[in-house]
């Protein structure tokens, strides 16, 4: 969404509608303030108020999005264009859930992942310093690191693939 063009429109519906910007502001229950904001392009309004807006000004959603009027023999092209807009700019792929994700299972198990390195660390010294169990501990870190990354992935696959629904 282009928020200059969508302030723009939102300007010249409002002064076509001989309202003020506090008027509009009013209407919506909103400052003066951030009605200047909209038009000026320095942001847009809350979501909650866009069908309301819409009303008020005279237009649909579809020209809102679009920052302009729409004729009626471009309704549905334009219509497509902003639901695949508004889909491509609000949906995130599955790469950046996985992504975020693991690193909030990161972040989340910052101090149990400190903890066991340094035991690992601990184990290793010893190791090398009295024997020769140095084998065995490597082994059972790496089999630690197995049961870890199981319990991470877990954890990234029940939330990145679960539907937003649910």
């Amino acid at each position: 969404m282009d928020n200059v063009k969508i302030g723009k429109l939102i300007a010249e519906c409002r002064k076509s509608k001989k309202l003020t910007q506090k008027g509009l502001a009013d209407k919506l229950g909103v400052t003066d303030k951030s009605v200047s904001k909209w038009e000026n392009g320095n942001c847009l309004p809350d979501v909650s108020l866009y069908m309301e807006l819409c009303e008020i000004l005279g237009i649909t959603l579809n020209e809102f999005f679009l920052g302009e009027r729409i004729k009626e023999d471009e309704f549905k092209e334009k219509a497509d264009q902003n639901l695949l807009k508004a889909l491509e700019s609000s949906t995130f792929s599955l790469e950046e859930k996985i992504k975020y994700w693991k690193k909030k299972w990161r972040q989340d198990h910052r101090f149990e992942l400190t903890i066991e390195m340094i035991i690992f660390l601990v184990l290793l010294f010893i190791s090398f310093y009295f024997g020769d169990f140095t084998f065995i501990v490597i082994i059972g870190c790496f089999a630690w690191n197995v049961i870890k990354y199981n319990q991470m992935m877990a954890y990234i696959e029940s939330h990145a693939y679960k539907n937003d629904n649910d």
